[in-house]
């Protein structure tokens, strides 16, 4: 099994959405038990907390599945463990080779392989929410085509 982690800023918005539109894609096509995925913080400010209710809202909405979840802060091991790592935008690089320099072969941009896209930015500043649901989508769909 492939173990494939998102990550944005405070695992509250962006990583959460990520995880569980890519689980549904991945169950979707029948390859659920083909990968291990999760979401995680690069800081510290959310840990603990759920799923920000805009984004929560936007899943519903959009027919993706979603559990409890609690913002959790990326580890070491978690990274060694890793066959891939999406980070959202430059800010989350910018953290990204501050606390994991060792594991930067780890670590995509989620908008790799999807042209119109350069970075998911963060709906807990801009509130739009949607525009990054569908960003964060349309990506998914690139990543799962690649693999």
């Amino acid at each position: 099994m492939k173990t494939i982690i998102f990550v944005c800023h405070g695992n509250i918005c962006r990583s959460p959405a990520a995880e569980y539109i890519f689980k549904k894609i991945l169950k979707d096509h029948h390859k659920e038990n083909e990968y291990i995925v999760f979401s995680r913080a690069l800081s510290n400010e959310e840990i603990g907390n759920d799923i920000y209710p805009p984004m929560k809202e936007e899943l519903r909405k959009n027919h993706i599945p979603f559990d409890l979840h609690y913002a959790k802060r990326l580890s070491n091991k978690e990274c060694e463990e890793a066959d891939v790592i999406y980070y959202m935008d430059d800010s989350n690089l910018r953290m990204i080779n501050y606390y994991f320099p060792k594991y930067l072969d780890k670590f995509m941009p989620i908008y790799m392989f999807e042209d119109s896209v350069r970075e998911i930015e963060d709906p807990w500043y801009t509130r739009r929410f949607n525009l990054v649901f569908n960003q964060i989508e349309k990506c998914l769909k690139k990543i799962f085509e690649y693999l």
